[in-house]
């Protein structure tokens, strides 16, 4: 039996909540080195209406452990092009999505999915959808656990961002005919299933929304 499954980014991950990321301080601070000037003798102090210069915002803190140089390389790119990336911020999100995708294809909400992939891949869940309804089928798949998710590859390229993650799922999949009768697979029997999705997204645009836009077996 094969089962196409689905992951894709929901809305940038929107409604989850920004998380912070709380530094612990040394035992023992190190002693302040003076400045060229003390706040008293810096030019915006004698001139109240002297113009300020702008802070840049500074980037997110990227961390990354065991991952492959191009990986990290192509991380730190994205996180200096957009400094709103926030990777475990991404990851959780990746997650959490997880499950309603899946949903999504397994209960053919066209409507869900059109919002979370590109048109290619949408065309591709919609056509299987659709071969499934004409045959009379339905899934009664479930979700039993998250095993792994690694970052497999990140790149940047002018100003769209490419981050393909590998899943390792537990899955328990049944296929029923129209009279409710099984045909395929076992609730009793989930299945090891390992894919690699690839999300993207033009760091330099105002919608903040990753899509899913190439899928490949891992």
């Amino acid at each position: 039996m094969v089962e196409i499954i689905v992951l894709a980014m929901i809305a940038a991950f929107l409604g989850l909540r920004l998380y912070s990321v709380l530094g612990r301080r040394a035992e023992h601070e190190e002693e302040s080195i003076p400045q060229r000037f003390d706040p008293a003798d810096r030019p915006e102090a004698k001139n109240p209406q002297a113009p300020q210069a702008a802070q840049p915002t500074p980037l997110r803190p990227v961390e990354l452990e065991g991952v492959m140089p191009a990986v990290e390389r192509g991380i730190r790119d994205i996180a200096g092009a957009d400094r709103n990336f926030d990777l475990a911020m991404f990851m959780e999100g990746a997650k959490g999505a997880y499950e309603m995708v899946l949903e999504a294809f397994w209960n053919g909400d066209r409507d869900a999915l059109s919002e979370l992939c590109d048109d290619d891949v949408y065309e591709g869940f919609s056509a299987a959808i659709d071969a499934r309804e004409e045959a009379g089928h339905t899934l009664e798949n479930k979700l039993i656990r998250i095993e792994e998710t690694r970052i497999h590859s990140a790149s940047l390229d002018k100003r769209m961002a490419r981050i393909a993650i590998l899943f390792v799922a537990d899955i328990a999949a049944v296929t029923r005919d129209k009279d409710g009768n099984v045909v395929a697979g076992s609730l009793d029997d989930a299945v090891e299933s390992r894919d690699i999705w690839t999300f993207s997204r033009n760091v330099g645009s105002s919608d903040p929304n990753w899509v899913l836009d190439e899928t490949d077996e891992g």
